[in-house]
């Protein structure tokens, strides 16, 4: 059996003539903090401070001996590399092992029998960045920065959420592995279901020591009961497993997410016993099939998911780097947010092209809690030279990745690029590249031949947006994935309502982080929408401006009122992304999924994260619960009145009783009526608000309100600011949670007037204080429990102060 040695210690880093400890897994940024030579790059204006990080060369060193006598009684020693970033020369002793210029590969060196210093020096990224640009030409890129050039998580070089904080360094684990005879150097489980059967082709590779060529082995996989084995003779060998009546793994919400154990062994035949054990391998799979309907209709070309042969509507999030610094983010870090997406009903997690190839430990994740994921090839927002030394990387890099991640049953879809196709056809990127290359061949030629080649069971897609072919613009919504930009850059959100896309895979709206968020990143700040670091910590191109205006569309724009206008900017972001979600959930089959852009953070930003770079929840992750749970009622404003749309995205059918009531603004009850309806299984219900109920907008005090249980839907039909609304009035009462003592209160706030999005923000009463509610409308004689845990401020007055609610013009 073969042994591993991690080499997490004894490393340092080589900082003007000195040297520094460092930490493997880690890197340059993360090792200068814990040695204290740089501020904290997420506090105040930090960042600019530590460009110069990213700008130099670095070097990581340590002693290995490969020769001692634990690795005598092995053939062969390996030096093991997760996780290079980026451009690395390694040198073993006086011995150069190899040359590295990719983030997203492994890296494996044989250096059997050797001792000595080890040393990684990495070349500033922008040098390497510089050189292959020399060697290539340029090419257009969205941003000022060269990351189409280097083969490295792109966001690290700033993105209009993102810091500008360059990496190197170490950033995946690092091991000696001792062998002898032969290892599994690489395993591919083909994993599908036929007529109830669970089907796993175990394709396997194999390498030889000189001493093992030409031995017999023997190779063995088992997996749910069954258990199958071979001798080789070769390099490569083919086991396929048969499970019958396998228990199929489902996405969240529509079943269970049963795993299995998939082991392989790899042995030394001795008349088919596999008497010695070399290596052994070890993933769990789960059982079930997935596809893509791209089928034409009548309204265009669908883009579906369909997994066991149902057709879902897709609830789903984008991910990107949960930190800048990956290195940081832990199991328990990713199981947090994860999590996060699970409570908001989310049911997939896009991971984004600009970022990384995420650790097993997301994956596993997802494929325990049943979020399917949709994994982009990272390219985002770039004209990418296709020449080498970039060719070979890519097609290597997709090669080590398509292996490594595919046993996970999570993984639905491979996905070419972000936006590099509508870029190339709508940013004025053809007459600039004259002809050069930029990207075209990775998506429709190198990437779908590796899938195709190491992962049929599982779709491609060429890029997002994509239109299935240039037959169509790649960005075009009747046809396959559609990107939503126009509204927040330049429209108010009521305008995601124009059309109806198949499949929504970006959209979203702005909001800052919370408050304790804010204070911790802007310390001793006077918090403005334009302070110094409120503005730094804004990059969005115009990025205040548009929180502004869409404001201003809605309501009075506060003047000198930060509390209130951070309230204001928050409540329109959770309303703008809700809009959309109604609007385009009311109308499934047609449109079939939206991907809200985006779940979390990677540094303390106003963004269009739902979960802040702290990991606090902003008003917008309760709005995704709500408008992603598996039963929604909503009002959706139509030619001729508003239009009650009950959407069911559960097995069974549901009997609903949706009580409408046209109100005034003073709480009065002008008509009401109970609908009763039928929605079938997966199925929306859609009919028109009888006219005695359409509230009467030009009296500019009447609207419409529609229960069903716990679910509310409110529509009023002009803006806020231009709606007659009272005076909030609201009694507030406070009680401790008996036998708690964790700060867990009960906040009851009793409505003697309407209320609309009323909000407490639980971080105001403590840090780590959470709310399990967000916006809620009450009517006058309603009665709201709120609960909050973690609170350090629990008097009645805090709680008051940290409650916010629309107020009139």
């Amino acid at each position: 059996m073969k042994e591993v040695v991690q080499l997490a210690e004894g490393w340092s880093l080589g900082y003007d003539g000195s040297a520094l400890p460092a930490r493997v897994p880690g890197c340059v940024h993360t090792d200068l903090l814990a040695a204290g030579e740089i501020e904290d790059p997420f506090l105040g204006l930090n960042e600019h401070d530590v460009a110069w990080v990213g700008k130099r060369a670095w070097t990581y060193s340590r002693h290995i001996d490969a020769s001692d006598t634990s690795a005598q009684r092995y053939e062969r020693t390996d030096l093991v590399f997760e996780g290079l970033d980026t451009a690395a020369v390694i040198t073993l002793g006086d011995r150069e092992l190899g040359r590295t210029r990719n983030m997203h590969r492994t890296y494996r060196f044989d250096v059997t029998g050797r001792h000595g210093g080890l040393h990684v020096e990495f070349a500033s990224a922008y040098d390497e960045a510089e050189t292959v640009r020399a060697m290539v030409g340029d090419r257009p890129n969205v941003y000022p920065e060269p990351f189409q050039y280097i083969r490295k998580m792109a966001c690290s070089f700033g993105w209009d959420w993102g810091p500008t904080l360059v990496t190197a360094g170490i950033w995946r684990p690092v091991r000696l592995e001792r062998w002898s005879t032969a290892r599994l150097a690489q395993v591919r489980p083909l994993v599908t279901v036929v007529d109830g059967e669970g089907r796993v082709e175990v394709q396997v590779e194999i390498e030889r020591t000189g001493q093992g060529a030409g031995r017999r082995l023997y190779v063995q996989a088992s997996v749910g009961g069954a258990r199958v084995g071979t001798a080789v003779d070769g390099d490569r060998a083919t086991l396929t497993l048969r499970v019958p009546d396998v228990e199929l793994w489902w996405p969240r919400g529509y079943g269970d997410q049963p795993l299995y154990d998939l082991e392989v062994t790899l042995g030394e035949d001795a008349d088919g016993a596999g008497e010695r054990t070399l290596d052994w391998w070890h993933r769990r799979v789960g059982f079930r099939t997935v596809g893509i309907d791209r089928s034409a209709d009548e309204r265009g070309t669908g883009f579906t998911l369909v997994v066991n042969g149902v057709r879902i509507f897709a609830r789903g999030v984008n991910w990107i780097p949960d930190d800048v610094f990956p290195s940081r983010v832990t199991h328990e870090r990713y199981r947090t947010r994860l999590t996060q997406a699970v409570d908001a009903n989310v049911d997939l997690v896009r991971i984004w092209g600009g970022g990384i190839y995420e650790d097993h430990a997301f994956y596993d994740i997802c494929d325990e809690l049943g979020l399917m994921v949709w994994q982009d090839f990272l390219f985002a927002c770039a004209a990418y030279p296709e020449e080498q030394p970039l060719r070979g990387e890519i097609e290597a890099e997709a090669r080590d990745n398509v292996v490594r991640l595919m046993p996970h049953p999570s993984l639905i879809l491979w996905n070419g690029n972000n936006e590099n196709l509508w870029g190339f056809r709508d940013w004025d990127w053809e007459p600039e590249l004259a002809g050069d290359s930029w990207g075209e061949g990775y998506y429709l030629g190198v990437l779908p031949r590796v899938v195709a080649e190491l992962d049929p069971t599982r779709p491609y897609t060429a890029g997002s947006p994509w239109s299935g072919s240039w037959d169509h613009h790649p960005n075009d919504p009747g046809h396959g994935t559609y990107h939503s930009w126009e509204v927040w850059n330049r429209q108010d959100y009521a305008e995601y309502r124009a059309n109806v896309p198949r499949f929504v895979a970006e959209f979203g709206w702005q909001g800052p982080p919370t408050m304790a968020t804010l204070r911790r990143a802007l310390p001793g700040e006077r918090l403005a929408p334009d302070s110094p670091g409120m503005l730094h910590h804004q990059k969005a191109e115009d990025g205040n401006g548009k929180l502004n205006r869409g404001v201003a569309r809605h309501f009075l724009l506060p003047e000198d009122d930060f509390d209130r206008w951070h309230y204001l900017t928050q409540l329109v972001q959770a309303r703008a992304v809700a809009a959309g979600i109604e609007h385009w959930r009311s109308h499934w089959p047609e449109c079939a999924g939206t991907v809200v852009w985006q779940l979390n953070d990677c540094w303390p930003v106003s963004s269009w994260a739902a979960v802040d770079g702290d990991g606090r929840l902003k008003p917008l992750h309760h709005e995704l619960r709500r408008v992603y749970a598996d039963r929604l009622v909503t009002l959706q404003p139509g030619t001729d009145g508003p239009i009650l749309a009950v959407v069911n995205q559960t097995a069974q059918p549901w009997q609903a009783s949706v009580t409408l009531r046209r109100v005034q603004a003073d709480g009065a009850v002008l008509a009401d009526e109970v609908v009763d309806l039928t929605v079938g299984a997966y199925a929306v219900h859609r009919q028109p608000v009888p006219q005695e109920l359409v509230p009467d907008a030009a009296s500019g005090k009447e609207f419409l309100v529609a229960d069903e249980g716990d679910l509310r839907s409110v529509h009023f039909p002009v803006t806020d600011k231009d709606f007659g609304y009272p005076v909030p009035d609201y009694d507030v009462t406070v009680a401790s949670v008996p036998g708690a003592d964790d700060g867990s209160l009960d906040v009851v706030v009793t409505a003697h007037t309407l209320v609309r999005d009323l909000l407490l923000q639980p971080d105001r009463l403590g840090p780590e204080a959470v709310c399990d509610t967000g916006l809620r409308t009450l009517l006058p004689g309603e009665r709201a429990v709120l609960k909050v845990k973690g609170a350090k401020e629990t008097g009645a007055n805090a709680v008051r102060a940290a409650l916010f609610c629309v107020e009139p013009a």
